[in-house]
């Protein structure tokens, strides 16, 4: 079977992404993660019912009752929250054992147990994203001293914070700076983070604010679109430094390269310098007067070879 690749031209479109929030208890996690697109939350954590703007919920006693959700389950919805993943995983290890002992160990999951917690957790989180849902991931902040330093880490249990890590596209943590919330995305050497759209950091409007009720809304059409750009321009970049590749031997004459001197200019230093470099296999020469090449013949000065030259 041939393999189906994707060329550097190509675009990948970023369709729905995986979201991490993460903070102290009583900064409104939930709250926030119900200001996302048409939301529906696994409450694993059972403290929707806290929530000060609570959309539609599944109270989740059991890692069976979200199992085997489909497609038509969740099509009225554009985002799953889990919250909290820690409980979420807690629930997943119950089941692991509850199927096969030879998972476990003690009570407790065994080495092969956490590789099985490892590929059904992010199985389930490619399942509900291939249903075209973006998913948001709630988790408690757990706090370490490392010598003088305070080290913010998920509240999830053993190695199982490193799946989240893994399978996150956006890590944020809510933090307070002169009593007023804020979104931060920057990981720093204390704290986690994953900032694909460079935000680094934004102030979260009170929920009393008009913009509070589709906040987590907008922050993942920005992100998407922001992602979306970054391809699209490095995808025209590189077509159109493939068009000089292509046609530049086709340019057998002054008139040729001076057609395309000004696209040149528009694509940048890296299609500058091929055109430079195939003027001067045809013998030509730029005249810096009449802001043009010409054959080295009707050249009224010493070349002096310059790569910004057509710049």
């Amino acid at each position: 079977m041939a393999l189906n690749v994707t060329k550097s031209t190509e675009l990948i479109e970023v369709k729905t992404l995986c979201f991490t929030i993460y903070s102290q208890p009583g900064l409104g996690k939930t709250s926030l993660a119900f200001t996302s697109k048409n939301p529906l939350l696994f409450d694993f954590d059972k403290g929707a019912h806290r929530s000060s703007n609570r959309k539609d919920v599944v109270q989740v006693n059991d890692w069976g009752d979200v199992a085997n959700v489909n497609e038509a389950d969740i099509s009225a919805y554009d985002t799953i929250i889990i919250d909290t993943v820690g409980k979420a995983l807690d629930s997943l290890s119950a089941d692991i054992i509850r199927s096969n002992s030879r998972f476990a160990y003690g009570g407790a999951l065994n080495q092969q147990g956490w590789g099985q917690l490892g590929v059904r957790f992010s199985a389930y989180l490619k399942r509900l994203r291939s249903f075209g849902k973006d998913v948001v991931l709630i988790s408690h902040m757990d706090e370490k001293h490392d010598g003088d330093l305070i080290k913010e880490r998920l509240k999830i249990q053993g190695g199982s914070k490193d799946l989240i890590l893994t399978d996150s596209d956006v890590i944020a943590r809510i933090s307070v700076y002169n009593k007023l919330r804020h979104l931060v995305f920057s990981p720093t050497e204390t704290s986690f983070g994953k900032d694909p759209a460079n935000f680094v950091s934004m102030q979260l409007p009170e929920s009393s604010d008009p913009t509070y009720h589709d906040c987590l809304s907008n922050i993942f059409k920005q992100i998407k679109d922001k992602m979306n750009a970054m391809t699209e321009g490095q995808i025209e970049a590189l077509s159109e430094r493939q068009w000089f590749i292509d046609n530049l031997p086709k340019v057998m004459d002054a008139d040729g390269i001076n057609d395309i001197l000004g696209r040149s200019k528009k694509a940048g230093t890296d299609c500058q310098r091929l055109l430079v470099k195939r003027a001067r296999e045809i013998g030509l020469e730029f005249d810096a007067d009449a802001m043009k090449y010409v054959y080295l013949d009707e050249y009224k000065y010493e070349p002096n070879f310059d790569e910004s030259e057509a710049s």
